[in-house]
């Protein structure tokens, strides 16, 4: 059974950081693309990162971009991102996800259940 479980989450204050990571299970994923989403109560899903399958490249949102890091051990099947700088608008669940990549959800296969992030101002 192919799983991603994501780890991490938490109640911090506006200016904290946070490091969620996300394991995965059942197969490897090194040949593909790793991502982060979130979804705000009330919003639809939206893009945060994502990274090749080399680690090589990588791509955030403009709303996220110099405060949260992407990155993956591929020898442990592991993808994290690190949340610098939080804002209470930055309140969401996170899924990690894996796949083809892209900024679309539509373009990863594999998603975790999430894990709850509360900025608190």
């Amino acid at each position: 059974q192919v799983q991603l479980v994501e780890s991490g989450g938490g109640l911090v204050q506006a200016g904290g950081s946070l490091r969620l990571s996300c394991a995965a299970s059942g197969r490897t994923f090194s040949s593909y693309a790793r991502g982060w989403f979130r979804q705000a109560r009330g919003k639809e899903r939206e893009f945060v990162a994502t990274i090749s399958w080399s680690g090589g490249s990588t791509y955030y949102a403009d709303s996220v971009k110099g405060r949260f890091t992407i990155s993956r051990d591929i020898a442990k099947n592991t993808v994290s991102l690190q949340l610098n700088s939080l804002k209470p608008e930055d309140t969401a669940v996170y899924y990690c996800a894996a796949g083809r990549g892209g900024y679309y959800a539509a373009g990863y296969n594999y998603w975790g259940q999430g894990t709850q992030v509360t900025v608190s101002s």
